[in-house]
């Protein structure tokens, strides 16, 4: 079972409630990491466009190669579990070969960390491994996308995003009602730059897509 199907009640009924936390909350988590970090999804279009909306998940990311980094972050403050395939939960403990790479120390298959402060409070934070390196962002779901981490990732009020025509190519892959909101919202705003490397990256990755048509057309005044 795939924790990340199941619907926020489902997956509140088996695995245990979760808080709401916001880009603020990751900051704060990450004040003095060594490491990188950013936020991506839809915080990260709402960073962008300014415009509010509702969020039920707030999705950030680290280099999975750091994890040893992140460890020493959250040692003392929150709790370590990894989210398997299979949907069954590991604990990392603090002792647990603390040097060892994500390899070492994580159960095969995992690309996810949850954490919380302990059993008896609610999770926190869900914490994306990603393939990128310190020089180069690599798409989640197809490494042969990629771009300089220097163009990748824009700060905000001390708290590192994802540019959002990146944000929108696993908006693309998804195609939730929420997604083709915030496509709607973003559009006007995305250059003609944004426009045509998120257009590449869709048909690249997705073939023909209902968002090629308007990512065609030339950027208005707004864009930036």
């Amino acid at each position: 079972m795939d924790p990340f199907e199941l619907d926020d009640v489902a997956q509140a009924d088996l695995y245990g409630p979760w808080v709401s936390r916001s880009p603020g909350d990751v900051a704060e988590l990450f004040r003095g990491y060594l490491g990188s970090w950013w936020i991506s999804g839809g915080w990260a279009v709402e960073a962008f466009t300014g415009v509010s909306r509702k969020h039920v998940d707030l999705d950030v990311y680290v280099l999975r190669s750091q994890l040893k980094s992140l460890r020493v972050q959250l040692s003392g403050r929150q709790h370590v579990w990894a989210v398997t395939p299979g949907g069954a939960l590991y604990p990392i403990a603090p002792e647990k070969n603390p040097e060892g790479s994500a390899e070492e120390v994580l159960p095969e298959g995992t690309r996810d960390v949850w954490t919380r402060r302990n059993g008896r409070q609610p999770w926190e934070f869900d914490i994306a491994l990603s393939e990128s390196s310190q020089e180069e962002w690599v798409y989640q779901h197809d490494g042969s996308v990629r771009r300089p981490m220097s163009e990748a990732l824009w700060e905000k009020d001390g708290v590192f995003y994802v540019q959002p025509e990146m944000a929108f190519l696993s908006k693309a892959r998804t195609m939730t009602p929420r997604d083709v909101s915030d496509f709607e919202v973003v559009l006007p705003l995305l250059s003609d730059e944004r426009r045509a490397w998120l257009r590449g990256a869709i048909e690249s990755t997705l073939g023909d897509h209902p968002w090629l048509a308007p990512l065609a057309e030339s950027a208005g005044d707004k864009a930036v």
